[in-house]
């Protein structure tokens, strides 16, 4: 029985955010991937990070994958910017696929 490949990534010479949507300190970031699969043609994929962003004791700005409770509320608004954003795109069909471009969206 053969057993498909997982995807090789490739490292992106600057593999820059696609789209951020952020709502308070809480922040969804797309990111364009490309691959090569099993028979070896390039593909494209887009993971998207969550992130929370807060001030350190020093005043600089610093950011965690490690969410509370009341963030919950956040989280929910921008994965499902993000979500909506990935499901547009895909509908259709990167005819106007664009070079990355750091664009942030405030969600209210």
């Amino acid at each position: 029985m053969a057993y498909n490949k997982p995807y090789k990534p490739q490292a992106a010479s600057s593999n820059l955010p696609e789209k951020k949507f952020s709502t308070g300190a809480i922040r969804a970031t797309i990111w364009k991937n490309m691959a090569k699969n099993q028979q070896g043609q390039d593909i494209e994929y887009r993971t998207i990070s969550i992130d929370r962003r807060y001030k350190d004791k020093d005043g600089n700005w610093q950011s965690t994958n490690s969410l509370r409770v009341n963030d919950l509320p956040k989280l929910a608004l921008v994965a499902n910017e993000a979500y909506r954003y990935l499901i547009l795109k895909d509908m259709e069909g990167n005819a106007s696929d664009e070079a990355h471009v750091d664009t942030e969206e405030i969600v209210m």
